[in-house]
């Protein structure tokens, strides 16, 4: 059986603002009908590269497809099979959901909009309030509207930018359930993300570091090729030190790439083995802590990569 052809294949994209690498030479390929997570540090390009993956801006250099259409010539027309949902909520809060849902179907001019609307709000959970007023919606709500508003004209290609962020832990939880729905379904999504258990339910993921594509894959596959050990100390409960005071014990240490504090627990890692297990020797017989050797997490990887990436553009586009 053939193999899909993929939705975006990019090579040696790069874009600069203001004389400042914003993207630098990244190639990818994105496969049909599967979930892109996008991570990084704020500043690291991450939006920029979405735009440029779908023709939304127009790189400096590189070439490649979306959609099967070229993002140099055919931009308009990628435009067109494109749902795009920024941060910033974006309608009329003085008019309904069916109101602001007919009003983009018009902006696109869909045929038989009234039923596309219908069966959209029905899609999302939304017939029940088709009359409340956008602007009395909570954050959760007005969300899943601005989902809708983006999937009514039946795009082939879903750009969520950071798409949760102030929006409670069950919202977020139904949200993800329906764009799981929509991919099924052949969608291909590409989202920016900063939580990682978002990025945890991405097919696959990219991380990016001031205009770098550092790491891609699944998330067993970017945590595997990091090749970082960890360890994590736990009070013990019977001394006088804390894990503030371990932490700067060991910061800086040869061997260190990784001093975190969750809660009551300090995680540390680094690449090389050896040098890790020499620097930790005189802390781990401390009877203030107890020490165990973990699998390391998508989060510990990101601190990793985050910590040893240069930010070259401080206060630069995203």
């Amino acid at each position: 059986m053939t193999a899909a052809a993929p939705a975006i294949a990019v090579e040696g994209l790069s874009k600069s603002f203001g004389g400042r690498m914003v993207v630098d030479a990244l190639s990818l390929t994105v496969p049909a009908g599967k979930i892109m997570g996008f991570l990084g540090p704020n500043g690291s390009g991450k939006t920029t590269t979405i735009r440029l993956l779908c023709g939304l801006l127009t790189p400096d250099h590189g070439r490649g497809t979306c959609l099967g259409l070229d993002i140099l010539t055919q931009s308009h027309e990628i435009r067109r099979q494109i749902g795009y949902m920024t941060q910033k909520f974006s309608f009329y809060e003085d008019l309904s959901i069916v109101e602001n849902l007919d009003f983009v179907s018009r902006v696109f001019d869909l045929p038989d909009r009234k039923r596309k609307v219908a069966d959209t709000l029905e899609r999302l959970g939304l017939a029940d309030r088709r009359h409340q007023l956008a602007g009395q919606l909570s954050g959760g709500w007005k969300q899943r509207l601005a989902l809708a508003a983006c999937i009514l004209h039946e795009p082939r290609l879903l750009l969520l930018d950071e798409p949760t962020a102030g929006v409670d832990p069950k919202a977020r939880r139904d949200f993800w359930e329906q764009i799981h729905a929509l991919a099924a379904d052949g969608l291909t999504v590409l989202v920016s993300t900063h939580y990682m258990d978002e990025a945890e339910r991405c097919h696959e993921i990219a991380y990016l570091a001031y205009g770098h594509l550092l790491a891609r894959g699944t998330v067993a596959e970017v945590i595997a090729d990091a090749g970082l050990i960890t360890f994590t100390a736990q009070e013990s409960g019977t001394g006088m030190k804390r894990i503030a005071d371990l932490a700067r014990a060991l910061a800086g240490l040869p061997g260190l790439d990784l001093v975190a504090p969750f809660g009551s627990a300090l995680h540390v890692g680094g690449g090389d083995a050896a040098l890790l297990r020499h620097s930790l020797a005189p802390f781990l017989g401390d009877s203030d802590f107890v020490w165990r050797e973990d699998a390391p997490t998508l989060e510990d990887v990101f601190i990793h990569l985050m910590s040893s990436s240069t930010d070259n553009f401080a206060g630069g586009v995203r």
